[in-house]
């Protein structure tokens, strides 16, 4: 039986296989560029990664957080007609303007200034210096420094619609954290009462300055008056008006009967009678006598004096306009006056503080897993970023 033997194994066939396996070999090895993003991924993120665990898990101090929260109350006088509006200004209502000051004022140096020289939180902040230099401070820091590291060691809600504020605050003991955040409070107290106080003293002087302006005013309208009565020696034209006009009426009388009596004695004599002409003189008399006297207080256009009784009445009334509205300005300035003092004495703004400063059992910060991830999370997102930027750059040259 004769068996056939297989085709011998050729240069050509062999020289194919070894250049399929070097090419593979060519494609699969690491290149240069290969390396460089392995060593930027290692630099960019591992090593930060690692060097934040290393740092939170054997330099970083612990820290102990105490909460509180309070809001700053209006104290409002109601009237009747606000009360049948609603009873919800009964309670107070928030004041939002100065919720935003006493927000800005608790991360102002100011605050940080005064709580300093009460706590010292210089030398507690700075125990752990240079050891732990995320989480302390130098002994000899600045206050602009300080500022910028009380507003890291603090945090702050602001609820603008109700006015709420709620402050937490992170320190090395429990103890520490809860005594500056009763600070905290203490010193926005009496930033409020400041606010008071100030506020009473300029309603209390602004009512004096209008109180005083309307007693000049008064005084003023007063002087006018009496000098228009000591020039035109009248105290009332309006009253002295009415007693011409009685002189008038009884004149008018008086030459009605003397007017009869001409009448009867003409009947009873002639014109040649010396009483007849007695009684034409009399009647001529009264009569110049009642055209004189309505004249002196009359415009009918007899006369060019300035200081007619029509101008007289019009400047008396214009005077005693002014008396009556200079009176009624003064009431009301006295008025308001006795009513910001009466203001002045109750407390217009309080801070009504509804979270006392809380005690921490445990160590909430720093947040050590959550940095770790927000670390590693942040160095890959960068370094993505930069990978894609360089291969984008790449292929386009």
């Amino acid at each position: 039986m004769n068996t056939q033997a297989p085709p011998p194994v050729t240069d050509d066939s062999e020289t194919s296989v070894q250049r399929l396996a070097r090419q593979t070999a060519v494609h699969s090895r690491l290149r240069t560029r290969h390396k460089g993003l392995i060593a930027s991924l290692l630099l960019v993120v591992v090593l930060p990664v690692v060097l934040t665990s290393l740092y939170l898990a054997l330099l970083a101090q612990p820290q102990y957080a105490s909460e509180t929260g309070f809001v700053v109350r209006q104290e409002e006088s109601v009237s009747a007609s606000q009360m049948l509006g609603g009873l919800s200004q009964v309670l107070g209502t928030p004041s939002a303007s100065n919720s935003d000051l006493l927000f800005e004022f608790i991360q102002s140096q100011a605050m940080v200034r005064r709580i300093n020289e009460e706590l010292g939180i210089v030398g507690h902040y700075a125990q752990f210096w240079p050891l732990d230099p995320v989480y302390s401070i130098r002994p000899d820091i600045t206050i602009e420094d300080l500022a910028q590291f009380w507003r890291r060691m603090i945090r702050i809600t602001h609820d603008k619609s109700s006015g709420v504020i709620m402050v937490e605050v992170r320190a090395r003991d429990a103890a520490m954290a809860q005594q500056i955040a009763r600070e905290i409070v203490a010193q926005s107290e009496a930033m409020i009462n400041m606010l008071n106080a100030q506020a009473r003293r300029d309603s209390i002087a602004n009512a004096e300055a209008d109180l005083d302006q309307a007693l000049s005013a008064l005084r003023s309208a007063r002087e006018a008056l009496v000098a228009f009565q000591a020039r035109t020696q009248i105290l009332d034209p309006q009253a002295d008006i009415q007693g011409r006009m009685g002189v008038v009426a009884n004149l008018q009388q008086q030459l009605a009967e003397a007017l009869v009596d001409y009448d009867l004695l003409l009947q009873a004599t002639d014109s040649t009678d010396p009483r007849v002409r007695q009684l034409d003189r009399r009647i001529r008399a009264i009569e110049q006598r009642i055209a004189g006297e309505r004249a002196s207080y009359s415009s009918d256009g007899t006369t060019e004096d300035a200081d007619s009784y029509p101008s007289l009445l019009a400047t008396y009334e214009g005077l005693r306009v002014d008396v009556q509205f200079a009176e009624e300005i003064y009431r009301v300035s006295l008025t308001a006056l006795n009513q910001a003092r009466t203001a002045a004495e109750r407390q217009q703004l309080y801070l009504a503080t509804f979270i006392s400063p809380t005690s921490a059992e445990t160590a909430e910060y720093p947040r050590k897993v959550l940095l770790v991830v927000l670390t590693a999370f942040f160095c890959m997102m960068g370094w993505s970023v930069g990978a894609l930027v360089y291969y984008s750059l790449r292929d386009r040259g």
